[in-house]
């Protein structure tokens, strides 16, 4: 094996030598092209400056403006794309490719193919490198030693695989290589997982396994549910996904055509490295507060995670009001509603300028109800828009010509005139040409908040009309929504069907460019919400991806029967399923410990990856767990780079913070917070969502904090964020999610020297 180390070395050293080539090649044609960019750009500056007097000489230079505009963009696009170029080499540099496979076609000789992160082929266009994400790569993921089927463009194709070799390069030093039947073999998976945690996600195309490689290869699925255990992979396979869809279908699908909701800010900026180190720009990235938020300007909409601090706080009545909201029964009767809607029983609104009543609610409705009962909801409403257009129109044209615009005119200065005429000066027959058109220009001014009201129909109270619909339909609900109306606000179980509600009734809201709709920890979206997302975004695939048991907002479900109830929620042709069951985030004993508190654990299969076990330190009241919490966290956070204190809400994340930051290197993050800091976090558990974390301190796992198994979830879920340690604080008797756990799971520590 070490003459193969040699003989693989020197095939390292060659491709490094042949990267370092392009590499010198592609700076020089990128500082060429940069000083193209800045030539042209310098050009423009000036040309653009150019005083014209004269109609042709104008012309000309608005044409050499033009042309210079071009220019600047196409270079600007080339310098981009060296840029680009520029970067994959010298990541290639550092470590060319991660794998081998030997394989034989039907009838044809034995090729030896090396996997990386991106293609790479030599001056007689030989492939020295394939990309991860080409249809050939797939053999290395899926395939075991043998017959082998993969998919390509072309159909299915077969070969033999001969061997997979595995490889860690660093600096371009085979640091390990070995050969291997299995995906990714655990030696190489266990380096990686070794590493200790950092304030972004890694790019670890290399340890993609077979199950992961089926979701992120899926083409045909109009909806891809992917179910995962905590830690199983599901963020980085979702992240691999959409850069292997930008490479599947890169003539017809950019960046911007894919929207990913987040569930909160902080993994927003964790995960915002990955796309990039594979050579594709970010997608579009969104939480389900600021999605809302921006459809419901001049509201203050309630976040997912204020939602869970005042669940607590409603009345059992009011519970069981918003679950009736969150079903996908009252979004269908939204819909109803919106069909069987009588014309006078729209809420429109008067449209004023400056206090006069330009088109009053009831003149509104009377031309709404003028047209045909049989159009469509949609082409009723844009009718009116373009009626309510027209007749603004005929009003601005006959004010233009009033005696107020006319004195308007003879008091324009040089300045005024030259600002409104632009370049049309000599485009005019005659003076009273020149004059119609400046008195129309003017009044258009001062009607333009008109014509923004009419194409943005705020001529249309959705709020209103939201409101009628509660009456009618969940008088129970009506009030506290009224009352929430008043002091501009909104609960989260209002957004959805509010939006349906309007968009129906408008026929708006509707992005038809986006082609894929991601969401993470979709468990925690009800199925309106889902309904009205599908609704936005019609012509998008759904990917979506979470775990039942990390519901903190709603009751697990078993994966086959929230397929089910999605399936018919969005009513997809071609639904998917994709389980994940093994942890690898955590080490053995840490997974073993947190599936051990569910009521089906004996699905999750730990990784091995050998640690210590959780301690359970039982202290006898609050002031010793105050000293041990302050112990422990000084111990860990001297021992790793990244330390969590999770907590079960916001509340009690604040008073931990206010005892210990005196004496302690902590940080408290909220909602509005976009990056993990240094050291110690506090944070509550929907704050932690995705994340993960070296070591994780609990601070009260005792019966008065956690009374309930229906608990469990929460428990699980913070555990769950623990890389490397997990240290859980017990004052009194321990919770019964606790006590049920087999004592061989953990390691108790009765007394704590705090010194």
């Amino acid at each position: 094996m070490e003459n193969e180390r040699q003989l693989e070395q020197n095939r390292v050293d060659q491709v490094v030598k042949e990267i370092q080539k392009q590499q010198k090649q592609t700076e020089k044609e990128y500082k060429k092209a940069h000083e193209e960019t800045s030539s042209v750009e310098k050009n423009y500056v000036q040309n653009a400056k150019v005083n014209t007097t004269e109609v042709d000489d104008r012309m000309e230079t608005n044409a050499e403006i033009q042309q210079q505009k071009q220019l600047v963009a196409k270079n600007v696009q080339t310098e981009q794309i060296l840029k680009e170029q520029l970067e994959t080499l010298q990541d290639l540099e550092k470590s060319p490719y991660f794998g081998r496979i030997d394989i034989q076609d039907p009838g044809d000789e034995q090729e030896t193919l090396y996997i990386g992160t991106a293609s790479l082929n030599d001056d007689h266009q030989n492939f020295l490198i394939y990309d991860w994400r080409a249809p050939i790569s797939s053999v290395y993921y899926n395939g075991t030693l043998g017959h082998v089927e993969y998919e390509t463009p072309a159909g299915q194709q077969q070969t033999d695989l001969l061997k997979k070799r595995q490889f860690k390069i660093n600096n371009g030093q085979i640091k390990n290589m070995f050969d291997t039947n299995e995906t990714v073999g655990d030696e190489i998976l266990q380096d990686v997982l070794d590493e200790h945690s950092d304030e972004y996600m890694k790019n670890i195309v290399a340890t993609i396994q077979k199950e992961q490689n089926d979701i992120i290869r899926d083409t045909k699925s109009d909806l891809l549910l992917v179910q995962g255990v905590a830690g199983s992979g599901k963020t980085s396979a979702i992240l691999q996904r959409i850069a292997f869809l930008l490479y599947h279908s890169r003539d017809t699908l950019n960046a911007d055509q894919i929207v990913l909701f987040s569930p909160n800010l902080l993994f927003s900026r964790y995960i915002s490295d990955v796309l990039p180190s594979l050579g594709e720009k970010n997608m579009r990235q969104v939480t389900l507060h600021e999605f809302f938020s921006r459809r419901l300007q001049g509201l203050n909409v309630e976040s997912l995670f204020e939602h869970y601090e005042n669940e607590n706080n409603f009345s059992t009545e009011q519970k069981k009001l918003n679950k009736y909201k969150r079903s996908i029964k009252f979004m269908q009767s939204v819909k109803n509603y919106a069909n069987h809607l009588p014309a006078t029983d729209f809420h429109f609104t008067d449209i004023t300028l400056n206090g006069e009543i330009i088109f009053s609610k009831e003149e509104i409705t009377r031309l709404y109800s003028s047209f045909a009962g049989n159009m469509t909801l949609g082409h009723r409403f844009n009718t009116l828009k373009k009626k309510l257009l027209k007749k603004l129109d005929k009003i601005v044209g006959k004010r233009s010509t009033s005696k107020e615009i006319q004195d308007m005119l003879e008091d324009l200065s040089d300045e005024q005139y030259n600002e409104i005429i632009g370049d049309k000066e000599d485009s005019f027959a005659s003076y009273d040409e020149e004059q119609a058109y400046l008195g129309l220009q003017i009044t258009q001014k001062q009607y333009a908040v008109i014509y923004d009201a009419l194409y943005n129909d705020f001529f249309f109270d959705g709020y209103e009309q939201y409101g009628a619909f509660l009456k009618q339909v969940l008088p129970g609900s009506f009030n506290e929504y009224a009352q929430n109306l008043e002091y501009h606000r909104i609960e989260l179980d209002d957004c959805a069907p509010l939006l349906y509600l309007r968009d129906l009734l408008t026929d708006s809201g509707q992005s038809h460019s986006i082609e894929h709709l991601f969401i993470d920890e979709m468990q925690d979206y009800t199925f309106a919400q889902m309904r009205y997302l599908k609704h936005v975004f019609a012509a998008a695939k759904l990917t979506l991806l979470g775990d039942s048991e990390q519901a903190l907002y709603s009751e697990s479900q078993r994966p086959e029967d929230l397929l089910q109830g999605l399936t018919d929620t969005v009513h997809a042709q071609r639904s998917n399923l994709k389980l994940l069951n093994k942890s690898y985030r955590s080490t053995k004993q840490i997974t073993n410990f947190m599936k051990a508190m569910l009521p089906e654990g004996n699905d999750i299969e730990a990784f091995n990856r050998p640690g210590d076990r959780p301690v359970i330190c039982q202290v006898s009241d609050e002031k010793s767990a105050l000293s041990a919490l302050y112990s422990h966290l000084k111990k860990s956070a001297a021992k790793y780079s990244s330390v969590a204190l999770i907590t079960k809400n916001m509340t009690e994340s604040q008073q931990l913070y206010e005892r210990l930051h005196h004496n302690l290197n902590v940080t408290l993050l909220e909602e509005k917070d976009r990056t993990l800091p240094e050291g110690i976090a506090i944070l509550p558990i929907y704050l932690a969502k995705g994340l993960e974390f070296d070591s994780v301190i609990v601070n009260n796992v005792s019966e008065t904090e956690y009374p309930k198994t229906n608990e469990r979830g929460i428990l699980y879920t913070i555990c769950s964020r623990a890389m490397h340690e997990l240290i859980l604080i017990c004052p009194g008797k321990p919770s019964p999610l606790i006590k049920e756990l087999d004592p061989a799971l953990y390691t108790t520590e009765q007394t704590l020297s705090l010194k």
